[in-house]
């Protein structure tokens, strides 16, 4: 008889704990369209400079942007590349285009320059193949309805890497991550 009233105390013990983490575990991966609690959302990230000087001869072949219940992401493609992917993402006061040093205009309460080493066009070819234009709006990319981004303005490919403006709504923690054929910076929703 003992051991019953032991063994039915455990199982209450761990269905306790598991029911306890269940909850943890919906709330951080709740979803996206709706804003997670602070606790989900802590980032450690920073807000300096964040660089690796890998080098990569692939070029970049997209640029695209996602919201996450947190952050925003911005996804840049490299075609052919392996895991070493140089760049260089950090605020600065203004957005001057790689080579010219030409000033763009990016909307926003901050904005983060965006350094990726690989070109967007094919180096042995010198065919295009991104369609970024200095100045202009990125391709395809809508961020309106996002919390953080304001603006996306592409620079330059100049000397083996693209150079790209993004306006956020303040300067906020951000990370940078690298994944296979992707480089992805993710701004953080808050401090």
């Amino acid at each position: 008889m003992r051991r019953w009233g032991t063994v039915a105390a455990a199982l209450v013990l761990a269905g306790a704990g598991v029911a306890g983490t269940a909850g943890v575990a919906g709330a951080a991966t709740g979803p996206a369209g709706k804003a997670a609690p602070s606790a989900a959302c802590s980032t450690v990230w920073g807000s300096g400079n964040k660089s690796a000087t890998d080098a990569n001869a692939a070029p970049l072949t997209n640029i695209r942007t996602g919201r996450n219940a947190c952050y925003d992401r911005m996804v840049f493609d490299i075609g052919g590349a392996t895991a070493k992917l140089g760049y260089h993402v950090g605020y600065v006061d203004a957005f001057h285009q790689d080579g010219s040093g030409e000033k763009i205009p990016v909307k926003g309460g901050a904005i983060l320059q965006i350094y990726v080493s690989a070109p967007s066009y094919d180096p042995a070819t010198g065919k295009q193949t991104y369609r970024g234009s200095a100045g202009k709006s990125l391709p395809g990319v809508n961020i309106s309805g996002y919390k953080t981004f304001r603006d996306i303005k592409f620079g330059a490919s100049f000397e083996g890497q693209t150079q790209v403006g993004l306006g956020v709504r303040a300067k906020l923690p951000f990370r940078v991550l690298r994944s296979g054929h992707q480089l992805i910076v993710d701004v953080a929703h808050a401090r």
